[in-house]
């Protein structure tokens, strides 16, 4: 067991991996720009959907979409391994209470990555679905389970509670952390600016769905719970919400070239030696 173990943690350290996962940052923010983008039309007007599966869509309907989601599908798989090992085998050198923090982080990010390439291989094979049914479709069938309001309320608080982290996280800058900032202060301040905006917006938009999802248990109205599409469309139906979900969708566009940029400046390394 421990060859195996060591066999998989070699694997997972290679630089074939790394490269690939790298791509799977990229990946998410081409597709974090395409829901913005979307969530920029529906503040105007036109149609879409403003979640992973609108952007799913949208990539696949490029020259070459069925490539583009096959080959973003394997960088998604890389960096789910990537996420999957460090929560595995990383952070052994920090104390317990911090080791366990950083596991569970990085072992969220492995399911949310996994989930984005079980989407992008959907779409490729031509069996893609809406989001927003999918997700009423699941909370429908979590009110019918015994305890299911309460697991849907605790669901919905935890989207909402990462959207405030997220907010936290930008504006406190704790993503500086993750780049290898560049030399040059133009640069070092573009790439400050695009993740507090970036952060700041995907974390509005995530604190709205969570609301969405408690609300719809609350009031057991499981057609209120729509996902990120939801969540935006919410969002426009406030006092000045055209512009808020315009805001909102320039913000992730910021996000989404900040990943790009973590594509190629992440620091994929450290988190290998526990720090």
């Amino acid at each position: 067991m421990q060859g195996a173990a060591d066999k998989a943690e070699e694997v997972t350290n290679s630089r074939a991996l790394e490269l690939l996962a790298r791509a799977g940052f990229a990946v998410s923010g081409v597709l974090h720009f395409l829901v913005g983008t979307i969530a920029i039309g529906l503040a105007v007007g036109k149609s879409g959907r403003a979640d992973v599966s609108g952007a799913v869509a949208e990539l696949g309907s490029q020259p070459f979409g069925p490539l583009l989601l096959w080959a973003s599908f394997a960088a998604c798989v890389a960096l789910a391994l990537w996420q999957a090992s460090d929560a595995i085998f990383a952070y052994q050198n920090l104390p317990s209470k911090d080791k366990i923090v950083k596991k569970l982080k990085a072992a969220g990010q492995a399911v949310v990555y996994a989930a984005m390439a079980v989407s992008l291989a959907a779409f490729a094979r031509g069996s893609g679905s809406d989001n927003r049914e999918s997700t009423s479709d699941m909370t429908v069938g979590l009110l019918k389970a015994p305890g299911g309001l309460l697991l849907l309320i605790v669901v919905g608080a935890a989207v909402a509670v990462t959207g405030v982290v997220y907010v936290l996280r930008g504006f406190q800058r704790k993503f500086e952390r993750h780049i290898r900032m560049p030399a040059s202060p133009s640069a070092r301040k573009g790439i400050t600016r695009l993740g507090i905006a970036g952060y700041a917006a995907k974390g509005v938009a995530l604190f709205v769905t969570g609301l969405l999802v408690i609300t719809a248990a609350a009031t057991l109205r499981p057609e209120q719970s729509t996902g990120l599409d939801g969540g935006l469309r919410a969002l426009r139906e406030q006092p000045f919400g055209i512009y808020l979900l315009a805001a909102v969708g320039a913000g992730l566009i910021c996000y989404g070239v900040f990943m790009v940029v973590r594509a190629r400046l992440g620091r994929m390394e450290s988190q290998r030696h526990g720090t």
